[in-house]
């Protein structure tokens, strides 16, 4: 409509044009083929203006666009950029995408694997780079001008988070700071915080996905819709969505079927032959289809690539079986050479032995079909080939679990979710609508679909109402995990000293989300206040004090619960006393629980260094011996297992060739117990006479209400009701107030306890730190304090490099599994020993972290040395083969090269930590045994 403009009204317009011409941001969006979305115009001019930005936004929507336009301004600026990702693909990545737009020469790479052109004016690196650069005071920190933080919502990641924070809030004041988040409940508070700690900082929050999401359930042959579209009235469009009336009828059909199987236990001759038709017409509509049909089906619908979300590794690898197995080929001939001629040359280096240890031919042949699995389990070279067919369309069902949801670039046209249910470590639990959101954001490519598809598949007892809620929730808030470390503390004090560290913690998210919570419950204590005063003039008696009478009431419960509670810990105590005398090969009976019956001992549960341990276990939770059950169960049971004392029934020889993993070892002994021990009888524990029964306390209190003159008010219940409700809302209240004594100021408490204890070793005197906490400060890791204390002891001293690389794997390996199994496996002399003194360390850690009250649960302390990878630590440093180290650890090989790398990464702390010596050269030594073969030449860890 420019022809209706006035003269003054266009040259106003021209005017706007040329400014905006005149802009960094002009230049920037001719870089791109396509025209910029409002929310990254918005982040971008807010950056040219010197603000810093928080930019929230769904997966795939193109919040990098405004991370590299502030690689854009360094560059015209003269200055530095450094662009941060949480894990080490995603900085591959975006290095590769940088390189291509800029050159070689002006971007380099920083991750624990790689240094390329690292004084380069951009710099990928990952978030734990730039902490260690920070505390360092690295020279590379002049001129920096902008840090990118791509995926800054890791910092609710319960192990790692607390860098990101460290970051934020130890960056220069020069330095721009551009925050990349997924979509969060609580962007508006987290900008707050940003705000506060590092200036003026815009946030923009987008909800729109630039690819609209469609929601299904596939039940049998059938694709329902979840929702179905209600248009306003005159018709509007805009309208609301409403679960899907099909979906709903189909479920409510489906829950009715359950009287239809127990007519089945009656006998099926009581049912109609209507019914009996009508029960194998709904069976045949409706079923959860299997995972080749599910593909099938996307294919025939035009719906692929799709990756299907598995929660679980085992099942993901299962799942491509499945689809080789029913004869799918996804790619043609022409696809299937280029696959075959990209795998090949991505795996060239590896040498011909290797490939059949890591299933090679197996893998090959799925891609080459179009099929993989994609989980953390596999070697990072077969994960990249994954990733890179993906996006080329040379593979088109991808099966992976969660962790790619959080990973790199990988979008799908299709999402499948299996199940709505996962394992979390300790039980199986319903996913969250942050989760869900997650895992869907990646169905829909920019570019290339013009919408993407969220498919559910139909499991039994599903509500419908339940999915649409986790579909339609965006509630997704990021919660901070920041906790003060050992090697942060002493970083910190070094740089600031004591009092000006405890303020920097109390600038963190943490406490700021702590401190805005505080007003919230302080209004309820208010409420309550007033609630109190209400209670107690309803259980005033005209006979005399109640509160009186009530309190003792409450004194006589809590005096009989406490007899109750000391009787069960003196149970528990000769249990315990009994469980400590049991040997290897004694047979006894448990007395309950899910494994109650004969049972075998294999490993009395005693030692210290056991897998997978965790703070407490011996002081706390007694033995937990690991027994074969008569029912061939390999277990380790618990002190809740044995609520009385148990005594040997018998004892049996258990032979050397016994193979707890082994299903006929365990058959062939857990017969052998049935006919050894099978005729014992064990008769039922008698119970024993009540404390309380003898208690003068109990019998002074009891004669004490008789003759409280309350005690004859015939409405006494009624205000002892009014006491119970009184004294509940009491306790409620003392305990909020307990939480607001307990969040004010918490990350600066928990500092001073850590800043007491490492005093009290010597690693800090007053605002100083000493030679040892100089050492201390260039060692990261959970482990920190343990491994400075190795050192400073000279637990490490005169071992060979593989000794000490199987001592060193303690420090950074987890296992996945509960401890099921056996003790692990150790190599012995020099390595073994140093092993038991590290576990000693760790023990006497403990206690003093006890003393000082360093709670491991909150997130804080060393947890116990875990010594499952020594042996394959040991094997791989010393030489040996794949083959030959997967066999007798059964590990996959994914894990096997990530456990190796982090192993590789605190070697290489300890060399730079240790003074000039055996133990610098021997962690050297280990490094360069350890970074070979399969390990050396996967680029990604």
């Amino acid at each position: 409509m420019t022809d209706e403009l006035s003269p003054a009204e266009r040259y106003a317009a021209s005017r706007v044009r040329a400014a905006e011409q005149a802009t960094a941001l002009a230049p920037f969006r001719e870089m791109y083929d396509f025209a910029l979305d409002p929310f990254q115009i918005e982040a971008c001019q807010a950056l040219e203006a010197g603000k810093g930005v928080l930019v929230a936004a769904p997966t795939g929507s193109g919040k990098t666009i405004v991370g590299e336009f502030a690689v854009h301004l360094a560059l015209t600026q003269g200055r530095k950029c450094f662009y941060t990702t949480p894990i080490k693909a995603l900085s591959n990545q975006k290095y590769a995408d940088l390189v291509k737009r800029y050159g070689a020469d002006k971007v380099g790479l920083l991750t624990g694997d790689n240094s390329i052109n690292s004084e380069a004016p951009v710099v990928v690196m990952t978030t734990e780079v730039l902490r260690n650069m920070l505390y360092a005071g690295s020279q590379s920190l002049l001129g920096l001008g902008y840090v990118v933080m791509d995926e800054v919502h890791y910092l609710s990641d319960r192990f790692r988070g607390a860098v990101w924070e460290e970051v934020i809030i130890h960056l220069p004041e020069s330095v721009t700071l551009v925050s990349l988040s997924a979509t969060v409940s609580n962007a508006e508070e987290f900008g707050d915080w940003l705000d506060t700690v590092r200036g003026d900082t815009e946030v923009i929050v987008s909800e729109h996905r630039p690819v609209p999401l469609w929601q299904h359930v596939l039940a049998g042959r059938r694709m329902y819709d979840l929702f179905e579209e209600k248009n306003g009235q005159d018709g509007d469009q805009s309208g609301r969505r409403e679960v899907n009336p099909d979906l709903v009828r189909l479920a409510r059909m489906e829950n009715s079927r359950p009287a239809l199987g127990r007519d089945k236990r009656r006998g099926r001759n009581n049912m109609r032959e209507a019914d009996r038709e009508r029960e194998r017409r709904q069976r045949s509509r409706i079923w959860t289809p299997g995972r080749p049909e599910v593909i099938d089906r996307l294919d025939a619908e035009g719906l692929l690539p799709a990756i299907t979300f598995i929660f679980s590794r085992a099942g993901c690898e299962a799942a491509v079986q499945q689809c080789l197995y029913a004869g799918l080929r996804l790619n043609d001939d022409a696809a299937r050479a280029e696959v075959r001629a990209i795998a090949e040359e991505r795996t060239a280096g590896i040498p011909d032995e290797d490939l059949h240890v890591l299933g090679y031919f197996e893998w090959l042949e799925g891609l080459e079909r179009g099929i993989a699995a994609h989980h953390a389990g596999m070697l990072p070279t077969f994960k990249e080939v994954v990733e890179e067919l993906f996006v080329r369309g040379l593979v088109k069902a991808v099966f992976a679990t969660e962790t790619l949801a959080l990973g790199i670039n990988m979008p799908a046209r299709s999402v499948v979710l299996e199940k709505l249910v996962k394992w979390n470590g300790e039980q199986h639990a319903d996913i969250t609508p942050g989760e869900y959101t997650q895992l869907t954001g990646r169905a829909g490519r920019r570019g290339i679909d013009v919408e993407g598809h969220a498919v559910v598949l139909w499991q039994r007892a599903m509500d419908p109402a339940a999915l649409a809620g986790l579909a339609g929730t965006r509630t997704y808030p990021l919660r901070s995990s920041f906790k003060p470390s050992y090697n942060m503390a002493v970083n910190l004090v070094s740089q600031f000293g004591r009092h000006r560290s405890r303020e920097l913690l109390e600038t963190s998210f943490a406490q700021f989300q702590a401190d805005k919570a505080v007003v919230g419950i302080s209004r309820q204590v208010q409420r309550n206040e007033e609630g109190l005063e209400g209670y107690r003039a309803s259980m005033t008696c005209h006979l005399g004090d109640f509160e009186e009478y009530a309190r003792l009431r409450r004194e006589l419960k809590d005096r009989e619960t406490e007899l109750a509670r000391q009787g069960v810990a003196q149970r528990r105590a000769a249990a315990a006393v009994a469980l400590e005398k049991l040997r290897p090969g004694d047979v006894i009976h448990v007395p309950t629980g899910k494994f109650a019956g004969l049972a075998l001992v294999l490993d009395p549960g005693l030692s210290a260094g056991r897998v997978g341990g965790h703070r407490g276990f011996e002081h706390h939770d007694g033995p937990r011996p690991l027994v074969l059950t008569a029912e061939r169960q390999v277990k380790r049971l618990a002190s809740i297992d044995f609520p009385v004392p148990v005594e040997p029934l018998d004892r049996m020889r258990i032979p050397k060739s016994f193979n707890p993993r082994s299903p006929q070892s365990r058959r062939d002994l857990a017969s052998a117990l049935r006919t050894k021990a099978g005729h014992h009888n064990v008769g039922r524990h008698r119970k024993e006479r009540s404390p309380a029964a003898d208690d003068a306390e109990i019998a002074r209190l009891r004669a004490a209400l008789r003759a409280h003159p309350c005690h004859g008010c015939s409405d006494r219940e009624d205000h002892a009701r009014w006491g119970e409700r009184y004294q509940r809302l009491l306790h409620d209240t003392r305990q909020l107030e307990r939480r607001i004594e307990g969040r004010t100021n918490t990350i600066a408490r928990t500092f001073d306890r850590i800043y007491a204890l490492l005093s009290e070793l010597g690693y800090l005197r007053g605002d100083e730190v000493t030679e040892e906490g100089k050492r201390l400060a260039r060692l990261y890791g959970e482990l920190d304090l343990l491994a400075s204390e190795c050192l400073r002891d000279g637990v490490w001293e005169g071992l060979e490099p593989a000794e000490l690389a199987a001592c060193a794997s303690a420090l950074v390996y987890e296992a996945r599994a509960a401890d099921d199994a056996m003790p692990p496996k150790l190599p012995a002399g020099r390595a073994k020993d140093a092993l038991g003194e590290m576990v000693r360390i760790w023990g006497r850690l403990d206690a003093l972290e006890e003393e000082h009250r360093i709670n491991q649960t909150e997130g804080v302390g060393q947890r116990e040395p875990d010594l499952g990878f020594a042996w394959a630590a040991y094997r791989w440093a010393s030489g040996h083969g794949l083959d030959e180290v997967l066999r007798e650890i059964d590990m996959p090989a994914g894990d096997f090269v990530r456990w190796t790398k982090q192993l590789i990464d605190v070697l290489g702390q300890i060399a730079a930590a240790a003074p000039e010596g055996t133990v610098a050269r021997s962690a050297r030594r280990a490094v360069d045994g350890l970074l070979r073969g399969v390990v050396a030449y996967s680029s990604v860890g």
